[in-house]
């Protein structure tokens, strides 16, 4: 663990310099460049407000804010839009580099940390327009808001933890991929991000809790619509699973590295 932490601080540099390159070539050529970072979370969400919020913004407690529903749909997005991007990602890192593996030596633990850092600078710029927008609409800032950055490097970890292991399966076996993207649709359904877990039955509710992204998006909402402290138990939780998870994909991935490269 040591020797991997100094090596990955020995290309400190070429992680930053890859993640620029990342965010460059993602929008090369496109007018709008960055602005698509946060142009396509949000027209997802007004979609889902236009057509859910006559139908669930009565629905929420202790909210008089007209724009009640748009708030707490955002926060929810804002949440899920991290997570699903560093595990879809994560899913392809290994296949997607290939090349890039066979022909540099390199710490192979640089290419999440390339994808977790372009996904964190995504997320932030949502993040900063989301936060506009609340202001926009007379929802005023919170201390509980200062719960934010904790909240991100939660989700990203359980993210990163969870894409990490699943990446290195799909190397292996491609038809992982193909599965987690049905998953994570059905997982999104799963998580209360567009409508409020109270219409849902008590069982289903119970059951829910289970669910660790149910706990991240909880939360954004908690602190984002309402200015409460997210429930700590909840985020203990999500720690330990993501840690957990971080540990099983470090001990695959140092278990299959040598066998990737040949299998790519």
């Amino acid at each position: 663990m040591k020797d991997m932490l100094l090596a990955l601080w020995r290309y400190r540099h070429f992680i930053l310099g890859a993640i620029r390159n990342d965010l460059r070539t993602r929008f090369n050529r496109s007018r709008l460049g960055a602005i698509w970072l946060i142009l396509q979370p949000l027209a997802q969400s007004a979609i889902y407000a236009l057509i859910l919020s006559r139908v669930l913004a009565a629905r929420l407690p202790g909210v008089t804010n007209r724009y009640a529903y748009v708030i707490y749909l955002l926060s929810g997005m804002l949440c899920w839009s991290l997570f699903a991007e560093v595990v879809t990602r994560c899913l392809t890192i290994f296949v997607d580099n290939a090349n890039l593996m066979k022909k540099i030596v390199f710490p192979r633990m640089c290419l999440p940390l390339v994808v977790s850092g372009s996904a964190l600078v995504n997320n932030l710029f949502l993040l900063a327009a989301t936060l506009v927008i609340y202001v926009s609409i007379g929802h005023e800032p919170m201390l509980a808001w200062l719960w934010l950055p904790v909240l991100i490097a939660i989700t990203l970890a359980f993210a990163l933890g969870l894409g990490l292991v699943l990446g290195v399966l799909n190397v292996f076996v491609r038809d992982v991929a193909q599965v987690m993207v049905v998953v994570l649709q059905l997982w999104f359904w799963l998580t209360p991000v567009v409508y409020m877990i109270d219409v849902l039955p008590g069982r289903a509710t119970a059951l829910m809790h289970l669910n660790p992204m149910f706990q991240m998006v909880t939360a954004f909402q908690r602190t984002l619509l309402w200015g409460e402290a997210p429930s700590i138990k909840g985020l203990v939780a999500v720690v330990i699973v993501a840690l957990v998870l971080l540990g099983m994909a470090l001990a695959l991935f140092r278990r299959s590295s040598p066998d990737m490269v040949d299998v790519l």
